[in-house]
C-alpha cells in the first residue's frame, strides 16, 4: 500500500466516533429488555394502559423445516414483542396479525396459540437449542392457547356447541361403573392435561429436545389473550424466582435469552407445522 493511501485510511478511522466508555451491553438494539415496573402495575393484562409506554421489538418468524411434518410456509410471519417485569413476576406482551379468530377445537379444525421459550439454566458459552432445547439442556416452554382462553371466557363448551346437529343418547359414565367408563374418555383417561379445565390459558411445559415436551407438575405460568381488530395481544408471564429445579431462577439485572413460536389454527397449523424465532437476548432492568 502506498504512503498516502495508508496515511488516507489512517484519517478515515480516527474520524469514526468511538463507542462511548462504559456503554452498557444491555443498551444493544438487538436485545429485549424487560422494562421495571411498580408492582402495582397489572402485567397480566395485555390491554392495561403501561404497555403502550414501552419499548417494541420486532421479532422476524422463520419456518418449521427441521422436524417432521414441517411447515415451510408459515402463516406468521412477524410479532411484536414487549417485555416487563415488577421484581416478581416476568411478563411477555405479544402481538400479531391473524384475521381469524381459531379458539374451538373440532375435527380437522385447530386453535391459534403463542409460546413463549427460556432455557432453565443459562450460559452464555454454551445455549441450548432454540428447537425446545437438548439432552443437555432443559428449558421452560410456556404455550398460550385460545381454545384455553374460550374456555375460561366464556365457560367450557358442550358437545351441541360445536355440533349442534349430533344426537346424544347415553354417555358410557352414565351406564357404567367409573373404572368402566374410564376407557371412554380418551385423553382424561390417560390424565393428560389438555381436556381438563384450568384456571390459566397457559400450559408449563419442560423439554430436552423434540419429542421431549412434558407439562409440568408444578404450573407457574399465567396468561391472558385477547383478539380484536385482526390481531392478538397476548401476555404470558411467570414467576422471576423459581419455583423449583426445573424452572428458569431470575432476578433484577439478570441476561438470558428467550424464543418465540406461533400456530395459526386457519392455516391448519398444529404440533410442528408452526413458525417460530431464534433466541433473542434479554435482558431484565435493574
Amino acid at each position: 500500500m502506498k504512503p498516502t493511501r495508508l496515511f488516507a485510511l489512517s484519517a478515515i478511522l480516527l474520524a469514526q466516533p468511538a463507542a462511548p466508555l462504559g456503554a452498557r451491553e444491555s443498551e444493544a438494539p438487538d436485545k429485549l429488555v424487560a422494562a421495571r415496573v411498580g408492582k402495582a402495575a397489572p402485567i397480566g393484562d395485555p390491554q392495561a394502559a403501561f404497555w403502550k409506554n414501552l419499548a417494541a421489538r420486532a421479532i422476524d418468524m422463520q419456518a418449521q423445516t427441521v422436524a417432521t411434518p414441517t411447515d415451510p410456509n408459515p402463516a406468521v410471519t412477524k410479532i411484536s414483542v414487549r417485555a416487563a417485569h415488577n421484581g416478581a413476576d416476568l411478563a411477555f406482551l405479544i402481538e400479531w396479525e391473524d384475521k381469524d379468530k381459531e379458539d374451538r377445537l373440532v375435527v380437522d379444525h385447530f386453535g391459534d396459540q403463542v409460546a413463549v421459550e427460556l432455557p432453565v439454566r443459562y450460559d452464555p458459552k454454551s445455549p441450548p437449542s432454540p428447537m425446545m432445547g437438548d439432552p443437555d439442556n432443559l428449558v421452560t416452554i410456556m404455550q398460550w392457547r385460545a381454545a384455553f382462553q374460550r374456555d375460561i371466557d366464556e365457560g367450557i363448551p358442550k358437545v351441541k356447541d360445536f355440533y349442534p346437529n349430533a344426537n346424544i343418547d347415553l354417555y358410557p359414565d352414565q351406564v357404567l361403573h367409573a373404572t368402566d367408563a374410564q376407557s371412554y374418555t380418551g385423553a382424561m383417561a390417560v390424565d393428560s392435561p389438555m381436556p381438563h379445565a384450568e384456571a390459566s390459558p397457559v400450559l408449563d411445559q419442560m423439554a430436552k429436545g423434540f419429542g421431549s415436551l412434558t407439562v409440568k407438575p408444578d404450573q407457574s405460568a399465567s396468561g391472558k389473550g385477547v383478539w380484536a381488530n385482526g390481531k392478538w395481544r397476548v401476555v404470558i408471564s411467570r414467576p422471576l424466582r423459581a419455583v423449583s429445579e426445573i424452572d428458569p431462577d431470575l432476578s433484577p439485572g439478570a441476561e438470558t435469552v428467550v424464543a418465540f413460536a406461533v400456530w395459526d389454527g386457519a392455516a391448519k397449523e398444529v404440533g410442528s407445522r408452526k413458525s417460530w424465532a431464534d433466541w433473542t437476548p434479554l435482558v431484565l432492568a435493574k
